[in-house]
Order: C-alpha cells, then structure tokens, then sequence
C-alpha cells in the first residue's frame, strides 16, 4: 500500500469531483456572515482557500477583493487556472504576513482553522489574522466542533465508506476516525482504491477539536469579541439565504463569527 501526504489535495481536480458545490453554498454562507454581522470593506482573505471556488465566487458574485491563502502548490496552481479573479499567493496559516491591517474579513472554511494542532500554531495563526485585519474587521470560520465528540460515537463507532466516478475511474475510499483525547486531536485515516488497477493509497490526517468557550477565550486573548458562536445553520447543515442563526452546539459543525477589537 501505498501513502499519499493527501490524495485530493495534490489532485485538486478529483478533491472538487469529490466534493461538488455548484451552488457554491459555503461562499454564500460567508457572504451572508460578512453583510450579516458589518465586514468595514470589501477586502477579503480566503485562509485555506483550496480549489479557489469560494474565493473566486466571493470576487465575482459578490463583488468582494479576494486575497486566495493556500500552503499547497498544486491547489493554488488549479485556483489560478480555473477560478480567475482573485489574487492567489502561498501562506502558512499557522504564521503569515501578509500586510498590516490589509483585509476587512478573513474567511476560513472547511475546518482549515483546525490544522492549528499545537497551541503554540492556534496562537500563531489568531496573532497573523488580527494583525491582517483592520480594526472592525471580521473573522468568519467553520469547523468540526469538539464538543460534539463528548460522549458522541457515531462518527467513531465503524468506518465510513463512499465512491465517485471520474473521467471513466471509479474511486473508493474507506474511513476511520479517532479521537486522540490526549493530543486533542481527531485523527483520520482514508483508504483509496481506483478501478484502473492502481495500488491502494493510504493517507492519514488529522485535526484539533475545540471546544466552544476554549474557541471564545482564545479569541478572546488575541483581540476578538465573538458575535455568533453556533453549530448551525452552516456550509454544511442547512445553510441558505438570511437563515436564523442557531445557539446550541450539538451538532458536528461549529461556525464563529468574531470582531477584530
């Protein structure tokens, strides 16, 4: 068996055939956060923005200045080809400069804010964002909520398995998840098996779980004021245009919405 640092990423092209979104969902529901909660300006970044999907949509469709974010190569070489419009550059999210008070929003999806493993990386990456942010600037994010996995199993209980076709391949993948409560830490570990008689890959990865009121301190700390903190309605649970903004925190996202003060 063969191991991949991460399949979809290094194939941008197959992490979109695996995850559609024609409807860009998850940049409308930032759309909404931004016009919801005041964004000072149009200036946006896109942390971890990926394929560029978001980002571009952001720029085009809702007439925003997007800044597209990526540490991979291959995701901001797909972004630039496929979904003109913003500028893309290459930054570690964990520690980036990319101009004192230069965005009026960072937007950070799809739990990229959780490859934050280490406190010492949160700290870093919370540090970058407020200095890139101009005062009354917002932080919008997504992510996997950790609470969810206090005394919560299903997710951990037997693998998950799934398959899509593309270009006339048939991928499958099966997936275990785990927590490790002392890294605090979700880990997952894929199998990918093609059709076209290539060798299975194996790829492992994993993210920080954090817990509401440890996000609203370390927020907090680093010059935030948080204004909505719920499980849903998100990217992922139900989003649409204007929803009502739920309180709780049961479910398996977790979206924020935090002021630069």
């Amino acid at each position: 068996m063969t191991a991949a640092a991460n399949f979809l990423t290094d194939h941008p092209e197959l992490y979109e055939a695996r995850f559609p979104d024609p409807e860009r969902v998850a940049a409308r529901w930032a759309e909404h956060c931004l016009r919801r909660y005041g964004a000072p300006g149009r200036r946006v970044l896109d942390l971890g923005c990926g394929t560029g999907r978001d980002a571009a949509w952001l720029h085009g469709t809702a007439g925003r200045r997007v800044t597209g974010a990526d540490l991979s190569p291959q995701m901001l070489s797909y972004a630039r080809t496929h979904h003109v419009g913003p500028s893309y550059v290459r930054a570690d999210l964990r520690d980036f400069d990319l101009g004192t008070g230069a965005f009026d929003a960072v937007v950070c999806l799809d739990s990229a804010f959780l490859y934050c493993h280490a406190n010492e990386e949160l700290d870093g990456m919370l540090a970058s964002c407020r200095a890139a942010l101009a005062p009354g600037g917002l932080l919008v994010a997504e992510m996997r909520n950790g609470a969810f996995f206090l005394g919560r199993t299903e997710l951990l209980d037997a693998p998950s398995r799934g398959e899509f076709a593309w270009r006339g391949v048939t991928y499958a993948h099966e997936t275990t998840l785990s927590v490790d409560r002392t890294a605090q830490l979700l880990r997952r570990r894929r199998v990918w098996t093609a059709d076209d008689g290539s060798a299975p890959l194996e790829q492992r990865s994993a993210w920080r779980l954090l817990f509401p009121l440890e996000l609203r301190y370390v927020l907090g700390v680093h010059g935030f004021r948080v204004l909505a903190l719920h499980d849903g309605p998100g990217p992922r649970v139900g989003a649409g245009a204007g929803p009502r903004v739920g309180g709780g925190a049961d479910g398996d996202r977790l979206h924020v919405v935090a002021v630069r003060v």
